[in-house]
């Protein structure tokens, strides 16, 4: 039985040792354990139900005991404890009921800091100025020294937009100038010069939130936009790579030539258009549309199109931020040449917001502002994560963990590589492809049901987005689970096919994979087979590694199980007759040479 976290656990864990690992002072459970029948059990139907009546509640998964839920395990109202690679969507940095969070709200001040919410725009605390000087030299992108904060990381985008905006107007007008009466009276009938025809280039597959102008950016799927009016700014392709990196090089150098070469032409289209592009909106790695990856000198390059044609450009970080990919910001990873223009955060930060240089500032007051201006209880929060983050040096467990984790990946991708590919990401960002959109949402099920809560991304991927306390053996218990699961899903998907495209399976057809075994290729499909197939040694020993493995387990193996008891019973009664007449053997043998 779970034991729930409480004030006296957390003070005598924080007591015992200020600066040891929290996993090492409140203990978490061994493995998942599941108590109900399915997932979500009858508790969290009954939930449902009751909430259903007054809110949508389709998306909602199962109703959790918070009270119980400790470290990387989260427990249901039914009593399944899992274990949670999903971390309410990447925003727990810390795992659940860490005794330092828990402890941040422990005295007086601090609860005076939660009561006594401020319009940080007009009435700040005394103690403001210093906490965000705090948090700028502790996290702050490198040559971004100015901050602005926000609620969550759609408004942390929409106002950061708003200040590429400001900001491309101004250098266009002129430092010093002021709006002319023009300008202020169009600005009000939102019609041009007030109103300018001015875009944001985003990329296909991206996802920036739902707020207007950053649904305006957002392309991952239709569900999020259809119905709703929307701004003419240009999409570029990102680049869609192949896996293993190593193996296709130089099909993907050019794929980030193609994607460049695109955004080239569509800045100077929209300049055309007189729709001039004042900025470039682009994810580290694109979470929501699939966990696609660029290589570090495709984002060079776009950096370097950005300053050739003047225009800023905005680093999303809102999900990749906080250290998940072994850095404190993704975009770290890509050596740029000069910091970026705008980094928005939110999610395992506790609060949105924007780091910008002061050139991007606003000259007049009330054009980025709202009532809260963020929050300073948050900030509470954040300072501890921050040092929990140094103190227990969790980028290098990220990096020790995710090593652990994508090296078992990579594995699983070589044992069932008609089920999964593609396994990629940095730190614990993680993610592998399925074959087909079906089979995923299947496998992340039936890993809820072994007790692992991850979830899908893109059409057919699944992501990890584990806490950042993440350690090998949580690692190696996703992996055994995620075992289990492909070999019960062998059965049912047999070979490298999409039955909403072919229809039913055939398995003499050619379906266009390269790898697919010669055996399944049609005479008349011989051609386009070869003229397909990728033909490095590597590719092709792969290729007949697989092609053996398939054998193995769909032909060999079922009809050795099949066979195998009647062999053993023929040879158990040879056995017992020789035994019982070896007597009468002996007696024959004796008799008839005498």
């Amino acid at each position: 039985m779970h034991v729930p976290v409480t004030l006296q656990t957390v003070r005598a864990a924080t007591k015992a040792s200020k600066f040891v690992k929290y996993f090492t002072t409140l203990p978490e459970p061994k493995e998942p354990t599941i108590m109900s029948a399915t997932i979500p059990g009858p508790k969290s139907l009954e939930l449902k139900k009751k909430l259903g009546g007054m809110q949508m509640v389709e998306t909602v998964q199962f109703f959790v005991d918070y009270e119980c839920a400790t470290g990387n395990y989260l427990c249901d109202v039914d009593g399944n404890v899992m274990l949670d690679t999903l971390m309410q969507i990447s925003s727990m940095p810390l795992g659940y009921n860490h005794p330092r969070l828990l402890g941040v709200f422990n005295n007086a001040k601090s609860v005076k800091t939660l009561v006594n919410r401020p319009a940080l725009g007009y009435f700040p605390g005394k103690d403001w100025a210093t906490k965000l000087e705090n948090i700028l030299k502790e996290i702050a992108p490198k040559g971004l020294d100015n901050i602005t904060t926000m609620m969550c990381g759609s408004c942390a985008n929409e106002n950061a937009y708003k200040n590429i905006f400001i900001t491309y107007m101004r250098k266009k007008r002129g430092e010093d100038a002021c709006f002319t009466d023009e300008e202020i009276e169009t600005a009000m009938r939102n019609c041009p010069p007030g109103s300018p025809n001015l875009s944001l280039l985003s990329f296909k597959g991206g996802f920036h939130g739902r707020t207007m102008a950053a649904l305006a950016t957002t392309r991952s799927k239709y569900i999020h936009k259809i119905d709703i009016p929307s701004l003419d700014w240009p999409m570029a392709p990102f680049p869609n790579y192949k896996y293993p990196l190593e193996e296709y090089e130089r099909c993907n150098k050019e794929e980030d030539k193609t994607c460049l070469a695109q955004v080239e032409e569509l800045i100077e289209a929209y300049c055309k258009k007189e729709k001039h592009v004042a900025g470039i909106v682009v994810e580290p790695i694109q979470g929501e549309g699939g966990d696609n990856h660029a290589s570090p000198e495709f984002f060079q390059q776009l950096q370097c199109i950005c300053k050739k044609n003047d225009i800023s450009l905005l680093f999303d970080e809102v999900q990749t931020g906080g250290g998940c990919t072994g850095k404190f910001w993704c975009h770290e990873h890509f050596d740029l040449p000069s910091p970026p223009d705008v980094v928005t955060f939110s999610k395992k930060l506790q609060l949105g917001g924007f780091f910008h240089t002061s050139d991007f500032r606003p000259r007049e007051p009330l054009r980025i502002f709202n009532t809260w201006m963020g929050d300073p209880a948050r900030i509470l929060l954040l300072e501890q994560i921050v040092t929990v983050i140094k103190e227990d040096k969790l980028l290098e467990q990220v990096e020790k963990s995710g090593k652990v984790l994508k090296t078992g990946l990579l594995q699983l991708e070589k044992e069932y590589p008609h089920l999964v590919n593609s396994a990629r990401g940095r730190g614990t960002f993680l993610a592998i492809s399925v074959e087909t959109p079906e089979l995923r949402d299947t496998i992340v099920g039936n890993l809820r049901k072994l007790g692992i809560i991850t979830s899908g991304c893109g059409q057919q991927s699944i992501r990890f987005r584990p806490a950042l306390i993440f350690q090998e053996t949580h690692a190696n218990i996703v992996l055994d689970r995620l075992r289990k699961v492909l070999t019960m899903a062998f059965g049912d998907y047999p070979a490298e096919y999409n039955p909403k495209v072919h229809g039913p399976y055939d398995p003499a057809r050619y379906y266009g994979k390269p790898d697919t075994p010669f055996g399944q290729v049609k005479l008349s499909e011989l051609g386009a087979w070869f003229s397909r197939r990728n033909k490095s040694p590597n590719a092709l020993a792969g290729a007949m590694s697989r092609a053996w493995w398939r054998w193995q387990h769909k032909y060999v193996q079922p009809k050795r199980a099949g066979i195998a008891p009647f062999f053993q019973i023929t040879v158990a009664a040879m056995t017992f007759f020789y035994v019982i007449n070896y007597g009468k053997m002996r007696h024959h043998r004796n008799y008839k040479y005498h």
